[in-house]
């Protein structure tokens, strides 16, 4: 759905969808930015998805009531993913607190609390016979935990249903919560993944809802807690970063001690989201792998024009040896506002949050 305000997509289910903003960015400013309907590049071709498996996943998800990060954002692996039975749960709904202006996902405030998801979701991992699965989740900075509790519980469920599936969790910053993050460790992932998606010079104004070194630092306090424990996180390219910014983002990551870095190219969902900056060759992503793995020391760097966050998570799980906590170890810019609610000139959109059960449509600003 087109709006003055932004991106704002119909038909979604459990909250009240607000525009996300303007798609233009300072950072922008002076580039000559991809046209939306400009010829893709023949590397970021894939084929459309419609296969026997895929419409049967797609039906038992439907059948279920649940959701899918791979359809909800979009993501250009769903036919190859889903044909091969794997596929990424969203949890908590599909309309999200924060507002990135990359993302495919609705931003709003959430109405509702679904208890019996885990439930649901163990049920449908069964069904797939799945030996390794993805959970991830819109924001849901309205609530007291930030949804942990039901990210815990979807783990234990899982683990309860399937024994032997390796689950790997793609998390919020919880606003750098660590008791949620506790939360969810303690229900035993395989990988725990918080991705920081783009470099510090972008970061306020796509990801206007989250703080650098908050999502940084929540990965080096997850190795802090458990350094048995695969961390990992993603970088976005194609926004407008800068090579000594990537090689900046990784250094920071690699003081974390993060393990697994994925790199894949940015996709504009709409008109209403910000431009591709530049196409990213494959053999540019190729050098960022050596580059990530050689100079740096990552465990392993998944990289490739359609890579995403749970591309070859099952191999990763397995082969994937955790290190030894790094030097930043506490959560950083914890009790620091959002540069939404902090740089008006930006223009950028926010939920601002009521307590608890005092939730409104008035809560909501921008």
């Amino acid at each position: 759905m087109e709006s003055s305000g932004g991106y704002a997509p119909d038909g979604k289910d459990t909250g009240l969808v607000k525009p996300k903003g303007s798609s233009s960015i300072r950072a922008h400013e002076g580039l000559d930015t991809v046209p939306m309907r400009a010829r893709k590049p023949a590397w970021l071709k894939v084929r459309s998805p419609g296969g026997t498996e895929y419409l049967r996943l797609k039906s038992l998800m439907r059948s279920q009531g649940l959701h899918t990060v791979c359809e909800e954002a979009g993501c250009p692996n769903i036919g190859e993913c889903w044909e091969a039975g794997t596929a990424t749960f969203m949890i908590l709904g599909d309309v999200c607190t924060r507002a990135c202006k990359y993302c495919a996902v609705a931003h709003g405030l959430p109405t509702e609390l679904d208890l019996e998801e885990p439930i649901r979701v163990a049920d449908t991992v069964r069904a797939m016979e799945l030996e390794h699965v993805v959970i991830t989740s819109v924001n849901r900075d309205e609530l007291p935990d930030g949804g942990a509790s039901i990210f815990a519980e979807t783990i234990n469920r899982i683990h309860d249903a399937v024994p032997g599936c390796s689950v790997e969790v793609l998390i919020p910053d919880f606003k750098g919560d660590e008791d949620a993050l506790r939360v969810v460790m303690e229900a035993k992932p395989a990988i725990l993944g918080h991705n920081l998606e783009t470099v510090e010079r972008l970061h306020p104004e796509v990801r206007p809802g989250g703080r650098y070194w908050r999502s940084i630092s929540f990965l080096g306090a997850a190795k802090r807690i458990d350094a048995s424990l695969l961390t990992k996180t993603g970088l976005i390219l194609g926004m407008g970063e800068e090579g000594g910014e990537i090689r900046q983002a990784m250094a920071d990551l690699r003081e974390a001690a993060v393990d697994i870095l994925t790199l894949g190219q940015y996709l504009r969902p709409s008109i209403q989201h910000i431009p591709v900056a530049r196409w990213v060759t494959p053999g540019e992503f190729a050098e960022w792998k050596r580059v990530g793995e050689r100079d740096f020391g990552f465990k392993h760097v998944e990289a490739g024009p359609l890579v995403r966050s749970s591309y070859h998570a099952k191999e990763q799980a397995r082969e994937v040896e955790a290190g030894a906590p790094g030097s930043i170890q506490q959560v950083l810019e914890a009790d620091l506002s959002a540069p939404a609610e902090v740089l008006p000139d930006l223009n950028l959109v926010q939920l601002k949050i009521a307590p608890p059960n005092r939730l409104d449509s008035g809560a909501i600003v921008g």
